[in-house]
């Protein structure tokens, strides 16, 4: 069984909710958590690297999800 730290009855209601969204607003809410989720990771990596530019934390963030290694220094 997952681990949650939401009660049955808010993972009822928010299925509730999330079933009576029509497909555009769900698709608008995966994106919107999307975003939100990279900003967060943006903020992490800033805070770990706080010299690099925008374009190497933009990089740190494509890497950390979709490349097991880090990248080559040619490409930082």
């Amino acid at each position: 069984m997952p681990i949650s730290d939401t009660t049955p009855e808010a993972q009822a209601k928010q299925l509730e909710i999330i079933r009576a969204m029509t497909g555009e607003q769900r698709m608008t809410l995966a994106y919107e958590m999307s975003m939100f989720t990279r900003e967060l990771a943006k903020a992490g990596i800033r805070s770990q690297h706080p010299g690099w530019s925008e374009a190497q934390v933009d990089r740190e963030v494509l890497r950390w999800a979709f490349l097991p290694k880090p990248l080559p220094p040619g490409l930082r």
